[in-house]
């Protein structure tokens, strides 16, 4: 009498439990702040995926969800030093990417308010250098902000990152409205000119 085979069930090596995922993610982030680049490239590669989740709860479009990752990884390098290597990294990155979803959906449900929505094809202009398709990769972003006058940075940081408007911008920095208006249209200037292999001055 032969004997039926006994399948076994074979499991593969155990994903990483969340705890250890995020204790990584904060060994990383204390060698991003004492200047590993190699941590810092990592540590953005591996969130990523995580903040591209929280993100699709809260957009529809890919392209809305891909925007707000690259304005969660924005703020994060902007605050990068404020994290305390002593505390847990995952609450810490959720309540940045948190503030920022909740300000799109903010300045999304304003513009709405008073504009028509363009499909994308629309949101391009005739001039080559003035499409910033390019303007992709984390590091090349943070790159260039950090290669802009600190008044320019600040001003970008206030109202294109933060998003905040002129006014409120000007209470915040102490700077006049019209000055930041000036400064955002200079660093805007630069990032192009960055961004398309010309001189940043």
């Amino acid at each position: 009498m032969t004997t039926k085979p006994v399948l076994k069930l074979v499991r593969g090596p155990a994903a990483p439990s969340p705890q250890v995922r995020e204790l990584d993610w904060s060994i990383l982030m204390a060698r991003a702040q004492d200047g590993d680049a190699d941590a810092y490239r990592r540590l953005l590669e591996g969130i990523t995926p995580y903040l591209r989740a929280h993100a699709a709860r809260c957009h529809r479009n890919p392209s809305d969800v891909e925007d707000a990752v690259q304005d969660i990884l924005l703020s994060l390098h902007t605050v990068r030093r404020t994290y305390d290597p002593a505390r847990p990294f995952g609450p810490w990155v959720t309540a940045i990417a948190r503030r920022r979803l909740i300000d799109r959906l903010r300045r999304q449900g304003r513009r709405r308010a008073y504009e028509t929505e363009f499909e994308s094809a629309h949101e391009t202009f005739a001039d080559p250098p003035a499409n910033l398709e390019g303007m992709t990769n984390i590091h090349e972003i943070a790159a260039a902000l950090d290669r802009l006058p600190a008044g320019q940075r600040e001003a970008v940081r206030l109202t294109k990152i933060e998003g905040l408007s002129l006014k409120e911008a000007s209470a915040v920095s102490g700077t006049s409205v019209a000055a930041l208006k000036i400064a955002t249209h200079r660093a805007i200037q630069r990032l192009r000119r960055f961004f398309h292999g010309g001189s940043e001055t």
